[in-house]
């Protein structure tokens, strides 16, 4: 859960009037969540935030299934994913249900043209790949690799490449993403056992502020369409805001890993979640210390979530033929484990190197058009003897 940010210049009391030096009044904009119940930040604007000029093209870009009831395990080849030059073309939807996107992108440019805006999802937007700046109405942040960047929906944004390699996994969900409620006390504030903690958590310190009219384009999601809208101000004309609602990253290499003298399992590496999905994050980390330990995950049988693992990094010690890039499916009704000599080899091993993310959704995921053209079709015998 975000906790309180202050950035820029606000009035000492919210909803009253803030004048610039020459008598001018600043706008406010109340930027919340879940009505006027959820989190929120207020915002000050050069300009006011509503002046549409122009509504221009609406196009679908709503996912093509192929897969509506899958009981198939299966293995995408995610570098396979073509790289494009657009981000937003760059973007292909592989996994989907009603809660939730899950998108492989290899954009090669950043955004220049136009700006973006998902009001439809928060963004969680994993960098695998690449360097650059977050650029968005409330602040900048730097990215690397294995940073999480966690867009709240309706947030404008551009995202600025300093490379042309960038590989990105990104988990689009139309359910508010929080920080796991069993590591926070009822204020909020993350707890001791936590596996990170608010200082872990980059806020933008870094606030871009143009007074400018003219022509801006904000190409804006909403039910699986995008909206083109030309404004007369620029979207980044925030002089200041306050509040709980706003960008934020996580690096994957600050997730502290919990640990004990048998196999943990996977509720240990959450890292965010919501009533829909959780996403765990699995780094490096000593292996289970009792005399007759068994490192490997035991057999477990997917009965109410389909889960979706992700390999970044690292010897991934359960699965055998897995390279950085690569997703496994194993849907829900169906059983999974460790490959054939997996447990085997993992007997006596002290720690492990892996780096991966993983999303377990909580309805059956629908498979698309773009996974089955980067699919392993027959990953489930990978389990034959």
């Amino acid at each position: 859960m975000p906790f309180y940010h202050k950035l820029g210049k606000i009035p000492p009391k919210r909803h009253t009037q803030f004048k610039k030096p020459n008598g001018d009044f600043y706008y406010e904009q109340l930027f919340g969540t879940i009505g006027f119940d959820g989190m929120s930040t207020n915002s000050y604007h050069e300009q006011r935030p509503t002046q549409v000029k122009e509504i221009k093209a609406q196009y679908s870009i709503a996912p093509k299934v192929a897969k509506a009831n899958n009981m198939q395990s299966y293995r995408f080849h995610g570098f396979k994913v073509n790289q494009e030059d657009d981000y937003l073309d760059s973007r292909k939807i592989v996994l989907t249900n009603s809660d939730c996107n899950i998108i492989l992108a290899a954009p090669r440019k950043s955004t220049e043209d136009y700006f973006y805006k998902n009001t439809d999802a928060d963004e969680l937007i994993f960098i695998h790949r690449g360097t650059g700046k977050l650029r968005t109405h409330l602040g900048n942040l730097d990215f690397k690799y294995g940073d999480y960047l966690l867009v709240p929906r309706g947030i404008i944004y551009k995202i600025d490449f300093d490379t042309v390699d960038n590989r990105l996994f990104i988990v689009e969900s139309y359910r508010p993403i929080y920080t796991p409620k069993r590591y926070r006390n009822w204020f909020g504030q993350l707890l001791e056992h936590s596996p990170f903690c608010e200082r872990d958590l980059r806020q933008p310190q870094e606030l871009e502020t143009y007074n400018e009219s003219g022509d801006f384009l904000i190409k804006i999601k909403k039910q699986d369409e995008i909206i083109e809208m030309v404004y007369a101000s620029h979207p980044f004309d925030v002089v200041g805001y306050d509040g709980y609602n706003y960008p934020y990253a996580f690096s994957i290499h600050d997730f502290e890993p919990i640990t004990g003298r048998v196999h943990q399992p996977p509720p240990v590496h959450q890292t965010f979640e919501t009533d829909a999905l959780v996403v765990c994050s699995f780094v490096p980390r000593l292996y289970d210390y009792h005399p007759l330990a068994v490192p490997a995950p035991y057999n477990h049988s997917n009965i109410d979530s389909d889960e979706v693992l992700y390999y970044v990094d690292g010897d991934f010690m359960s699965r055998n033929d897995i390279d950085a890039g690569h997703i496994s499916l194993h849907p829900a009704g169906i059983p999974h484990g460790p490959h054939p000599g997996a447990m085997e080899r993992s007997i006596g091993k002290v720690k492990t190197d892996e780096l991966a993310v993983m999303v377990d959704t909580f309805k059956p995921l629908k498979v698309t058009e773009e996974a089955l053209k980067i699919a392993d079709n027959d990953y489930y015998k990978s389990w034959l003897e």
